[in-house]
């Protein structure tokens, strides 16, 4: 339980901007957060919650699974890379895992800016997370 003390704050935002289906469990030193943003805004501030508890997501000890509801107001985007896929990161950094791609001259549901170098985006086969803002262009 030391852990959701630790990230307590964070988990008090999640609850305070309406989180939905909001679950936190630990497990093998891991403390799992998942749920339901109300919009892409909620998720970028709750990432930089967790942020300001660990600096750069270096400690390893969270699973941060929120969501931004498929009603939350978007903004539709193309992928303008060079000829390759574009990386789609867990969070905001190319110090987080890939956990997707958007193909080149895709078009890309902008959740939110999170912010100069980084959005929040969601492709049309439910791939959520941060990618960077340079291969983004409106349609």
């Amino acid at each position: 339980m030391a852990l959701q003390g630790k990230y307590q704050p964070l988990i008090d935002l999640a609850n305070a901007s309406g989180v939905s289906n909001l679950q936190v469990r630990e497990q093998d030193n891991v403390l799992y957060i998942d749920g339901v943003a109300p919009t892409g805004e909620v998720k970028d501030k709750i990432w930089n919650s967790y942020d300001s508890i660990d600096p750069n997501f270096t400690s390893g000890d969270l699973v941060l699974n929120i969501d931004v509801s498929p009603a939350a107001p978007s903004t539709k985007l193309k992928v303008t890379t060079q000829s390759s896929n574009l990386n789609i990161r867990k969070g905001p950094g190319t110090d987080q895992p890939i956990i997707g791609k958007a193909a080149h001259a895709e078009i890309v549901t902008l959740l939110s800016k999170y912010n100069n170098d980084w959005s929040l985006i969601r492709t049309d086969a439910g791939v959520e997370g941060y990618c960077s803002n340079q291969y983004l262009t409106e349609q």
